[in-house]
């Protein structure tokens, strides 16, 4: 893929994530390293959307375990069920989540996260990464979030040896 990433001139998400897809595409097309493609998927997410935090954690050992990601420090064990990462991971569903300080059980990894989203990647009914954005807005993540991040996570899955 040709760097700098090629970006709608609008704040619009439901502009921007259609413009990402195919340049996703380009970048995971021809590398099968699930670790590379994560880390890269991270750099355009931020770069694009200017989030908090966004990272993956990858199941290990019956729990999920810190993997690539941008922004500060993270927790880097988190156990099934725990947090919004852990609940996504036992439901095998997307969790939008407008106040972090409403969920029950949050995971403080840091002050400032104020709203979350997490999407499992999800091969044979079995979960095998949790993506994790975290924002320091309230309400800053919805339906369109979710759609295209499914989209985007469906892409890493396609090309990547899990």
């Amino acid at each position: 893929m040709t760097l700098p990433l090629s970006l709608p001139g609008t704040q619009d998400k439901g502009m921007i994530y259609p413009a990402l897809l195919p340049q996703i595409d380009s970048l995971f097309k021809g590398e099968p390293d699930l670790i590379a493609n994560m880390a890269n998927l991270t750099a355009v997410l931020k770069e694009a959307f200017h989030f908090f935090w966004v990272g993956f954690y990858l199941v290990k050992n019956k729990e999920l375990v810190l993997g690539p990601f941008q922004g500060p420090v993270a927790c880097t064990r988190i156990s099934f069920g725990k947090g919004v990462c852990g609940s996504a991971w036992e439901n095998k569903k997307t969790l939008i989540v407008p106040d972090v300080d409403k969920f029950p059980g949050h995971i403080a990894c840091n002050a400032e996260s104020r709203s979350e989203i997490v999407i499992p990647g999800i091969q044979n009914n079995k979960v095998s990464f949790v993506l994790d954005i975290d924002s320091t807005r309230l309400d800053d993540f919805d339906k369109t979030d979710a759609f295209y991040l499914q989209q985007i996570i469906d892409k890493l899955m396609q090309y990547s040896e899990l």
